[in-house]
């Protein structure tokens, strides 16, 4: 994490990040680094992360399969059915 490369600030940097981030300066870069408490985003913590429910990517692709395969399926049997009442 970001204490290991960094030192906690002091001083007036000390209420650099927002939102109950911690903050850190590191040597390589002029302006503090947060690291942000749950929920928050941003160079400063200043945005609020909204909570979201999202499919894993694993999920997504087998769902995606599962419809290709529903697809194909009713494609075969459109066929099959025009073939036998045509």
């Amino acid at each position: 994490m970001m204490a290991e490369h960094g030192d906690p600030c002091t001083g007036s940097e000390a209420n650099f990040c927002m939102n109950g981030g911690t903050c850190f300066k590191i040597p390589s870069v002029s302006t503090p680094t947060c690291v942000c408490s749950a929920n928050y985003e941003g160079s400063r913590c200043e945005q609020y992360q909204l909570f979201s429910f999202s499919h894993s990517s694993e999920e997504k692709g087998l769902i995606a399969a599962v419809v290709i395969m529903v697809l194909l399926v009713l494609a075969v049997l459109v066929v099959v059915i025009y073939n036998i009442y045509k």
